[in-house]
């Protein structure tokens, strides 16, 4: 086994970070490992019950986008133990531990002076190579780059592969990570409508595929939020609201669900206001939906309401 316990970042779109290197089923999830990776051919093998076996099963842990800064504490076999530093857990007091294919993760090469970082705005963003041909890459929502400058409506960006372009109207820049524009949690939910129908997927923190907590976590995200990875986390962050007086609840706030047959919360949702919830549920037709929450199975097990400012 190599010693590694260094900074390297994903160098695929979306990376899966698995419960360990056993959890992959072969031929099933090799989409899903290689190097490239596409999660549109991985998620294309899968029937719906493939999709939810990544939960039932305990296979999948969370996900990791283009860029995304891990720490590697060692590469064993070709897969590497990593730390997902942007994503809090209890779990880590580091960040979001599990597995990812060595082969999807590149170490991470210091920058001389870069402007800021970019996060990318829509949904799927193409990538530029410098001579303004499209690079074979397609990035999701939420990714975010370092800037090495802006021009002529261009964003010249650092990435795993070296230095790559992307559309001024498709990102949104700032100084660093924790200087993006603070915007409500309002708008945290309405983003949320933007991926209406988008499948349910396990661990899911791509604009390919969320699960519940991954919606939550992204569109905070997107509006310059951070909470923690988990929805069990989730509940210990922000401000509590009372959860039986729905006349305090305000859109934007989550909403927080136990098990059915355990007090462990293992569901979370945007509250949008009118009685009306939206989230990614494994339930009904496994996607991003919005639902009047007094019609849905989560309803009589609401057990928490917080909000987050």
């Amino acid at each position: 086994m190599e010693q590694a316990e260094s900074m390297w970042v994903c160098a695929v779109p979306v990376a899966t970070i698995w419960t360990s290197p056993e959890s992959v089923r072969h031929p099933m999830d090799e989409a899903g490992t290689a190097a490239p990776q596409s999660m549109n051919d991985w998620i294309s093998a899968m029937t719906q019950d493939d999709r939810f076996a990544l939960c039932k099963e305990s296979r999948v842990q969370s996900q990791l986008l283009y860029g995304e800064p891990v720490i590697v504490d060692s590469i064993e076999d070709g897969w590497a133990k990593v730390i997902a530093v942007w994503q809090r857990s209890v779990k880590d007091e580091r960040g979001y531990p599990g597995w990812v294919p060595a082969a999807q993760l590149k170490e991470s090469e210091p920058l001389d002076d870069p402007e800021g970082v970019v996060r990318t705005d829509v949904p799927k963003c193409q990538v530029w190579r410098t001579d303004g041909q499209p690079d074979a890459l397609v990035i999701p929502f939420n990714s975010i780059l370092p800037l090495l400058g802006m021009r002529d409506g261009w964003a010249a960006v650092a990435t795993p592969h070296g230095e790559r372009l992307l559309r001024e109207q498709d990102i949104t820049a700032a100084t660093s990570i924790h200087h993006f524009q603070k915007q409500t949690a309002a708008e945290a939910a309405e983003r949320a409508v933007e991926f209406l129908d988008l499948p349910y997927f396990w661990g899911g923190m791509s604009s390919y595929g969320y699960d519940c907590s991954g919606l939550t976590y992204n569109m905070f995200k997107s509006c310059g939020l951070y909470l923690s990875r988990d929805a069990g986390d989730q509940a210990a962050e922000g401000e509590a609201v009372p959860p039986d007086t729905q006349a305090a609840w305000q859109r934007g706030d989550l909403l927080f669900f136990t098990g059915e047959e355990s007090d462990r919360i293992t569901h979370v949702g945007f509250y949008y206001g009118d009685g009306q919830m939206i989230h990614a549920t494994s339930s009904k037709r496994g996607a991003v939906v919005l639902d009047e929450l007094k019609n849905t199975a989560y309803a009589e097990r609401l057990c928490a309401v917080r909000r987050y400012t």
